[in-house]
């Protein structure tokens, strides 16, 4: 039942649906010892209210946010709580008193003071806030970004504004108890009014011109300084939401490598601040007119990582050649969207991606599409067989329910216990690593039951194994790399917590740029930890992998054999080699699963009872004896192209190819224009650094 109620609630924990209920249900317990009156009750239960509601803020609670569209909000509840204490003086029958009219004109005072303080609070943010933020890219000699307000000031600002209503209320409660005690009351009046009036006068001075960065167009000029300088050559361009950013975080070691000039160009605040570290330039461009008038006249080649609507802001600039790369390679319909013939060439992994658009027909030319392979892929070991005396591994990594209610989507629901439960039971026995995908139970309920059973099924096992005298751990080992993993997170805590916290965007875009020493040295600690890692627990012991370390890669490293659904997950596994299976979720049938999905050809393919898993056990104690073998090497060509030349080199010269074309064309264009008598500058406001966008036209989008 109080499953029931934070799933609801949409709280993260018992605790926080104890305070909400608290606080929700505190309020009409203050109107009641106010109307009775009992001074100790009043004062016991606005206790409770204050604390859970700063315990709720100081957790982000989804039901903060929820009382704000209910006309419940923040300073609503600090009014309620004082016009319940002005009843209880009336009820005490203190309205003539002096205290009783102190405490109105307290709390009016303060509440007027709520205007220029949210005002002030308001304007700093706003004038702080970038045109254009930055990472990786030096400001700092080229403008004068000053620090940020002292976060004390800003964070939560309202809240502690509200809550210097504390000293009034205690003051006229301690006055009202004691009833001689007036000078108390005003007291705490005093306290709460002045330290209002200072906390307005301390905000004042940063909205002064040397406390706030320059104005846009200064942002802008001096961005443009850095890219003339910097000229770009490729750059990566990725706009979605908050939870997208893995989309755009899976080719930044790809961008890394680039042999021309790379660059990120990110369209959400929200993404920059997600985006995980990278030596990369990263420009962060919210507004379209901002974007569309940088000067980005060197860039060749610009890559989509996904469909997007904002995509349209670059894709309109005619002097550089556009590129999708997507954000994986599978058999959904996400892979032939129809919207990638806007693009002026499309790249896959291998043979099967050009073939799925030939097959989708949705206007895609085979000429435009170019195999690229994977790079993302090359930490992806080869399979060599189970080591001598160890247990065999296989990895059950599901993906999850998706949008649409589709059973094929997911085998959580439908297959998963079965398949966890005949692993656990297999004998000779296996490991089983069960790594959910993060979204899983988000949308579907059942999807979010069923991961809870898989994950106690797991546990179950697991405590079973241990107490097994069949299995026998290396206790030495495993402490050893205990010790190892504390070193290890201890400095790389220390590297990323360097610095500390930026203020606000104004200066994270002044400060943030990676020390590439310490990047390099975080890598190599993080592979260090992945190793680490899988030593200081059993070799044989089941486990549930959640979060985002382990890797999934890195768990493809250690499996002898993956269980999944139809995604990129299975794509990228076939990398490996290794035997792996599919569930046909959606019951189409073996033939007809393996028909309409590319990336099942070489698998073993399971009903939602998992009665065939046999025959992926088989195949991995035995590798000399596996009837697929041949057809997973077959479909690891077809998926991902040839092994040599390495992805990331034919990715590289792909860029350097479409680069020409882009030169080729570019120089063609002021060819003819300067043949008929026009000055190539002037070609149209479709160049980047050279359009103006009309007022009626804020995007840009129907410009030129």
């Amino acid at each position: 039942m109080i499953s029931t109620a934070i799933r609801v609630a949409r709280v993260g924990s018992a605790a926080e649906l104890t305070a909400a209920a608290l606080m929700v249900l505190g309020f009409p317990g203050l109107m009641l010892t106010a109307l009775v009156p009992s001074i100790p009750a009043f004062a016991a239960l606005a206790a409770v209210t204050y604390l859970a509601d700063h315990y709720l803020h100081r957790k982000g609670s989804y039901l903060i946010n929820r009382l704000s569209k209910i006309r419940a909000g923040l300073s609503i509840r600090f009014l309620i709580r004082q016009l319940l204490l002005i009843l209880l003086l009336a009820r005490l029958s203190d309205a003539d008193d002096l205290i009783f009219y102190g405490a109105v004109a307290c709390f009016i005072a303060l509440y007027g003071l709520q205007a220029p303080h949210g005002a002030l609070v308001t304007l700093i943010r706003n004038r702080r806030r970038m045109p254009v933020a930055t990472r990786n890219i030096d400001l700092t000699s080229r403008i004068r970004i000053p620090d940020a307000p002292p976060r004390r000031l800003l964070r939560r600002s309202a809240e502690k504004m509200l809550h210097l209503d504390l000293f009034a209320v205690i003051g006229i409660l301690v006055s009202a108890e004691l009833d001689s005690a007036t000078a108390v009351g005003f007291t705490g009046i005093g306290l709460t009014l002045g330290l209002g009036v200072l906390y307005v006068l301390v905000v004042v001075p940063y909205i002064r011109g040397n406390r706030i960065p320059p104005r846009a167009d200064v942002v802008l000029a001096a961005v443009d300084d850095w890219l003339a300088g910097y000229k770009p050559g490729t750059v990566l361009y990725f706009s979605g939401s908050k939870d997208s950013a893995y989309q755009v975080d899976m080719w930044l070691e790809t961008m890394e490598q680039l042999q021309s000039r790379p660059l990120i160009i990110l369209r959400e605040r929200a993404i920059l601040n997600s985006l995980a570290p990278t030596t990369v330039p990263v420009i962060c461009v919210p507004g379209g007119v901002h974007l569309m008038n940088l000067d980005l006249s060197t860039v060749g080649v610009a890559l989509y990582a996904a469909n997007v609507g904002k995509n349209i802001h670059l894709l309109r600039v005619p002097t550089m050649k556009h590129v999708f790369i997507g954000h994986g390679d599978s058999d959904k319909l996400a892979s032939v969207n129809p919207y990638s013939k806007v693009y002026d060439e499309v790249w896959t992994a291998g043979r099967a991606g050009r073939d799925r658009y030939a097959v989708a027909d949705v206007g895609v030319r085979d000429d435009d599409i170019v195999e690229v392979g994977r790079p993302q892929l090359a930490p992806i070991q080869t399979w060599r067989g189970v080591p001598e005396g160890r247990v065999p591994t296989v990895l059950y990594a599901p993906t999850w329910e998706g949008w649409d209610g589709d059973p094929g989507n997911t085998s959580i629901v439908l297959a998963g216990e079965h398949i966890v439960s005949r692993l656990i039971a297999a004998n000779p026995p296996v490991r089983v690593l069960y790594k959910p995908h993060p979204f899983t139970g988000t949308v579907s309920k059942e999807a979010g039951a069923a991961h809870k059973r898989i994950t106690a099924l797991v546990e179950k096992a697991a405590a079973e194994r241990a107490a097994d005298p069949r299995f026998t751990a290396d206790k030495a080992t495993e402490d050893r790399a205990k010790s190892d993993l504390a070193r290890i997170e201890a400095r790389i805590a220390e590297l990323a917590g360097k610095g500390g916290d930026k203020g606000d965007e104004a200066e994270a875009t002044r400060d943030g740029v990676v020390d590439v020493a310490k990047h390099e040295e975080i890598a190599q600690l993080r592979a260090e930890w992945n190793a680490a890692y899988w030593r200081s627990f059993p070799a044989y012991e089941h486990r549930v992998i959640g979060g985002a370390e382990p890797r999934l890669y890195d768990c493809f490293n250690v499996s002898d054999a993956m269980v999944s659904d139809i995604s990129s997950v299975v794509s990228d596994f076939i990398a490996s080699g290794k035997p792996y299976a599919v569930t046909d979720s959606g019951e189409l049938g073996h033939e007809e699963f393996r028909r309409q999905n590319t990336a099942v050809r070489a698998a073993v393919v399971l009903s939602n009872d998992a009665a065939e898993l046999g025959g992926l056990l088989d195949a991995v104690r035995d590798p000399s004896a596996d009837p697929m073998a041949q057809d997973r090497a077959e479909l690891k060509r077809y998926l991902l192209g040839p092994d040599e030349p390495k992805s990331i080199d034919r990715f590289n010269t792909a860029v350097a190819n479409l680069a020409l074309r882009a030169e080729a064309r570019n120089a063609g264009q002021e060819s003819r224009l300067a043949a008929g008598g026009l000055d190539p500058a002037g070609l149209s406001n479709a160049v980047p650094g050279q359009r103006t966008v009309s007022a009626e036209d804020p995007d840009g989008v129907n410009a030129g």
